[in-house]
C-alpha cells in the first residue's frame, strides 16, 4: 500500500509556504471554470432582488451625466472642448466607473470572502480577477449607452468624430482594469491589519475623480495644476479614451507610456503583496 501511494503522480500540491514570487498562474488557469462561476455569481446575486435589475447599468451613468451637465456644464460653465456636454461627461463617466468599480470591489476581497478562503483551497487571485471580468459586463452595457448617445448627437450635427485611436480601445480597457486591480490588491492586503482603510476607499476614489479629467478637459486645467493632474495615470487613459471616441483630448505617446509604466509597477506590487498576505490573512482578519 505504501509503495502504491508513493508511485502516484499528483497534479496538484498544496504547500503551506512558498516563495514570494511564486504567483501560481498555472493554478489560476487550471481553475478558470471557477472564475467564470464567480463572475456569474456576482452578476446574478447583485441584481437578483432588484426591481429594475440590469437597467441600473444604464440608469446610474445616465443620471450622473444629467447632474454633471447641470452642475458643471450649466452652473459652473466648465469647458467641454466644444463637445456636447452630455457626450463629454458620459465618456469620462464610462471609463472612470469601470476603473473605480475594479478598485473598490477588489479592495474588500479578503474581508468579503474570509469565510470562503478559510474553508477551501483555490488560487486566491481568482476572486479579484472575477471582479474585473464581471465589471467588464457592466462597462460594455454602459459603452452601449455611449454609442447610442453618439448616434443621437451625430444626427443632430454635433462636432465630434471617431479617430484612429479607437484601435487602442482594447488596450485602454486593459489598462483601466489592471490599474484598478493593482490598487485594489494593495488596499485589500492592507485592510487585513488596518480596517480604517475600508472606510477611506470610497471617499478617496471620489476625490481622485476630481483629480482626473472626468468633468473637465486637460486643456482647460490651469497651467500650474496641469502637471499635477497628469501625474494621475487615469488622466492619460481618459484623455485617450475621449480622443478615440470624440476626437478631442490630449492624446500622446508620453501620457500613455506613463500610464502603462505606473500600471505595471502598481500591478506587480499589488500581486506580490496579495500573494504574501493571502498565506496568513485568516489569522488576522
Amino acid at each position: 500500500m505504501k509503495e502504491t501511494i508513493q508511485s502516484e503522480d499528483w497534479n496538484l500540491v498544496i504547500k503551506g509556504h512558498s516563495s514570494l514570487f511564486d504567483l501560481k498562474f498555472s493554478d489560476v488557469w487550471r481553475y478558470r471554470d471557477l472564475l467564470w462561476m464567480f463572475v456569474k455569481r456576482d452578476f446574478v446575486s447583485f441584481y437578483k432582488q432588484t426591481v429594475l435589475g440590469p437597467l441600473w447599468f444604464f440608469i446610474q451613468p445616465l443620471f450622473t451625466t444629467i447632474v454633471f451637465t447641470f452642475v458643471f456644464g450649466n452652473l459652473a460653465k466648465m469647458s467641454t472642448d466644444g463637445l456636447p456636454q452630455q457626450l463629454f461627461y458620459l465618456t469620462g463617466i464610462t471609463a472612470w466607473n469601470y476603473f473605480s468599480d475594479c478598485l473598490t470591489k477588489t479592495s474588500t476581497v479578503f474581508r468579503d470572502n474570509a469565510s470562503i478562503f478559510g474553508k477551501v483551497y483555490f488560487p486566491r487571485l481568482i476572486m479579484p480577477l472575477s471582479i474585473v471580468v464581471s465589471n467588464l459586463v457592466r462597462f460594455v452595457v454602459q459603452l452601449l449607452l455611449l454609442i447610442i448617445m453618439m448616434v443621437y448627437f451625430g444626427f443632430q450635427g454635433a462636432n465630434f468624430h471617431i479617430t484612429y485611436a479607437i484601435l487602442f480601445f482594447p488596450f485602454l480597457v486593459a489598462l483601466m482594469a489592471l490599474l484598478g486591480l493593482g490598487l485594489g490588491l494593495i488596499i485589500t492586503a492592507m485592510t487585513t491589519k488596518y480596517r480604517d482603510l475600508t472606510f477611506l476607499v470610497a471617499f478617496g476614489v471620489q476625490l481622485l475623480m476630481y483629480g482626473t479629467t472626468v468633468i473637465y478637459p486637460l486643456s482647460a486645467a490651469p497651467a500650474k495644476y496641469k502637471s499635477i493632474i497628469e501625474l494621475n495615470p487615469m488622466t492619460g487613459i481618459i484623455e485617450a479614451f475621449r480622443y478615440a471616441f470624440l476626437g478631442k483630448g490630449e492624446f500622446s505617446v508620453w501620457s500613455i507610456s506613463y500610464s502603462v509604466l505606473v500600471t505595471i509597477i502598481v500591478l506587480f506590487i499589488g500581486v506580490i503583496i496579495f500573494n504574501k498576505t493571502e498565506k496568513n490573512f485568516v489569522d488576522t482578519i
